[in-house]
């Protein structure tokens, strides 16, 4: 079999766990220029995944993960020998990231990239007050609760799940919005969107209830309105061991207990 990726770089966390993978890889395979790179290997967890990810946004490039660090989700098993191989034999998974254009109270307008969610967080002791519009029309005229998120089917398992969202399949041509500590309206669970929609949502009563937008690692604070989509410009490949692919992970993430 003919080997797809003879220049490899690595990129490792600050952990000593992930440098000293760092040293060994390199000096069995060397370490390559990120700019001729044919791959990426990122060694750490899911942290530092996600900002390889956006470090090579729009380059094309695929990532390879390999775990030293304490969250594995999005990595493959940390192994020393028959990288090659193993890349050679990876799956591909291709994700689009959010786009956001948030803008504040000073008028500014801030416009970031996420891989796992966009999060409207309350920056006070007061529950956020947020209208929400999908394509232009609104369908929820006030939440009130600690804020809201709009997952990616990537992303579906991370902030999202721990918020009681639904799990998604990568390939599903959804978006999981779903409130965080809804206070009212009591029921609403939040909604399952179609991957094209375009959600607008703006902060009630910004001065009293001060509202972070984030997305993923990428706050802007004091927000009045943000829209989000996906952007379907920016490929994301992630490259995964045959069995342990992302489609994979998310199944078994669904019957884990």
């Amino acid at each position: 079999m003919t080997e797809r990726f003879q220049a490899i770089s690595f990129v490792a966390s600050e952990t000593p766990e992930a440098q000293a993978a760092l040293a060994r890889l390199t000096e069995r395979y060397g370490n390559a220029d990120t700019g001729v790179a044919d791959v990426i290997v990122a060694l750490g967890g899911d942290g530092l995944m996600l900002q390889t990810l956006h470090r090579f946004i729009g380059t094309g490039t695929p990532i390879y993960g390999m775990n030293r660090g304490s969250v594995g989700f999005l990595m493959n098993e940390f192994r020393e020998r028959g990288l090659r191989k193993r890349l050679t034999e990876a799956q591909r998974s291709v994700v689009h990231p959010l786009s956001m254009l948030a803008l504040d109270q000073d008028g500014t307008e801030v416009h970031a990239e996420a891989i796992n969610e966009v999060s409207l967080l309350r920056r006070s002791y007061q529950a956020a007050k947020l209208r929400i519009s999908i394509d232009g029309q609104v369908r929820l005229g006030e939440l009130v609760a600690d804020g809201v998120l709009l997952a990616t089917p990537a992303g579906s398992t991370a902030y999202n799940l721990s918020a009681n969202g639904p799990i998604l399949p990568l390939d599903a041509p959804l978006l999981a919005l779903t409130p965080i500590s809804a206070f009212r309206p009591r029921r609403w669970r939040g909604a399952l969107l179609p991957d094209h929609a375009k959600v607008t949502i703006e902060v009630l009563e910004a001065d009293k209830r001060p509202v972070s937008a984030v997305a993923d690692h990428i706050q802007i604070d004091n927000v009045v309105r943000v829209e989000i989509e996906i952007d379907r410009n920016v490929d994301l490949v992630m490259l995964h061991d045959p069995g342990h692919s992302l489609d994979e992970r998310i199944l078994r993430e669904q019957f884990g207990y």
